[in-house]
């Protein structure tokens, strides 16, 4: 069963999640938050596998911050963001402060279910939307993996966890997630099977 807190600013946004979420027998939505200091406070002291992350929440502290002091956490919770906001600001912000995903609240259900599984389970996500955005982005740069990129990758192949492949390359989990979404983008895929398996076509790996 996966523990969810739904942090967003908006009653009716965190309703319609919860609707969606509770509709399964997978996921029990164990608290909402309507700010960022909320969703500290309320994992700081309750067992959560999963943070669904707005970044906007008005004034005060921000998802990207909330994100940043819940992976800080003795036992953190994973983190989607699931926002209206997809700048290259926003999306590699997020990402950088620790969160494993980044969905678009326009994401069909169907998709939202699954992001919500992978991402529970500490797997990088990324919406279409914002991998597209990121592949543009990098295409515009340099699309060839680094070297670090191509170890991180190897080790995706071989089966490894982010938390196997940083203790492996003495890595933060962070960092190494942050590498696995520059994969993604550069190879213009959405999830660890496909990274691998492109770049088994282009003879990266």
């Amino acid at each position: 069963m996966i523990r969810l807190l739904l942090a967003d600013d908006h009653a009716i946004v965190r309703a319609g999640l919860r609707a969606l979420l509770e509709s399964g027998d997978e996921i029990t939505v164990v608290g909402e938050a309507p700010t960022a200091e909320a969703a500290v406070a309320f994992c700081a002291t309750t067992p959560v596998d999963l943070v669904l992350m707005d970044l906007s929440f008005g004034p005060g502290r921000s998802g990207v911050d909330a994100t940043t002091e819940l992976r800080a956490l003795p036992t953190p919770p994973n983190v989607l963001v699931v926002t209206n906001y997809d700048t290259d600001a926003d999306i590699l912000g997020a990402i950088e402060a620790g969160a494993c995903g980044y969905i678009l609240k326009d994401t069909p259900p169907t998709e939202l279910l699954a992001a919500v599984r992978s991402a529970a389970a500490g797997e990088s996500v990324l919406s279409p939307a914002v991998a597209s955005k990121l592949m543009t982005r990098v295409r515009r740069a340099d699309t060839t993996l680094s070297a670090r990129e191509i170890e991180v990758l190897r080790l995706v192949a071989d089966g490894r966890s982010n938390r196997e492949i940083a203790k492996e390359l003495f890595l933060s989990e962070t960092t190494v997630k942050s590498h696995l979404v520059h994969i993604y983008a550069k190879l213009g895929v959405r999830s660890r099977t496909s990274a691998v398996a492109r770049a088994r076509e282009h003879g990266a790996i």
